[in-house]
């Protein structure tokens, strides 16, 4: 197994005033050149954006876009006629595709919001773009992970252009379970959103990242209660 070990402290950051941004990749004016991406994995951006504030209409192309609400409100409208607000314990995907505009706002006048912003390289250029949105606590376990994306229009979760598995877990100190890989050549990142975890001895803490990759398997332990999103994606592609 190799890994590669992201702490918190390390990521790029940017605060606009109206957007207070965390990059665990190069994006913008932050730059790293052994950090422009992980496999499939583009944008890592944990972002908090102030009340009544967002992003103004602005164009994607060939890109999987995945935004998760951590708390708050975010309104999103496109292009292509969605008009829509997505919150924490639901998850939003857009595959750009061929091109699309759209922008960004906390709805809420009086509270913060915070989402993860995620860009996957996809396996298929210029496709049709798409949007969905769902809720995400009909699949939710606790102590167990839980897919919330996948390549497949009929699995659990959201999906997109490429051969990827998102899993998020809700763990109780103490508790451990092994991830087996879904498709090989893969690689995982896991970003911890909450708590403290261990990940084959190796100790992580909050919003630290770790990249795993030449594995079948893992184990993931909770040394305290811990909420954390692990991304399954191709390293080749």
């Amino acid at each position: 197994m190799k890994s590669t070990l992201h702490k918190a402290s390390s990521r790029g950051h940017a605060n606009h005033g109206w957007l207070n941004s965390y990059h665990t990749f190069s994006f913008a004016g932050y730059y790293h050149p052994e950090r422009i991406h992980f496999g499939a994995l583009r944008v890592l951006n944990d972002d908090t954006v102030a009340p009544g504030m967002g992003f103004g209409s602005h164009p994607h192309e060939n890109m999987e876009i995945i935004s998760i609400p951590l708390s708050g409100d975010l309104e999103h409208k496109d292009d292509m006629g969605n008009l829509t607000v997505i919150k924490e314990g639901e998850i939003q995907v857009m595959s750009a595709g061929t091109g699309i505009v759209h922008s960004e706002y906390n709805r809420n006048k009086d509270k913060e919001v915070k989402f993860l912003q995620i860009w996957v390289f996809p396996d298929a250029k210029n496709v049709t773009p798409r949007y969905d949105q769902i809720s995400i606590r009909e699949v939710e376990k606790r102590n167990e992970f839980y897919q919330v994306l996948s390549p497949n229009v009929d699995d659990d979760g959201v999906w997109i252009h490429q051969k990827a598995w998102f899993h998020l877990g809700k763990f109780d100190a103490g508790n451990e379970r092994t991830y087996t890989f879904k498709h090989s050549g893969n690689g995982l990142y896991l970003f911890v959103l909450e708590g403290a975890l261990e990940v084959n001895g190796q100790e992580l803490a909050q919003r630290d990242g770790m990249g795993i990759w030449d594995a079948s398997s893992f184990k993931v332990k909770a040394t305290a209660d811990a909420y954390f999103l692990m991304m399954e994606v191709p390293m080749e592609f």
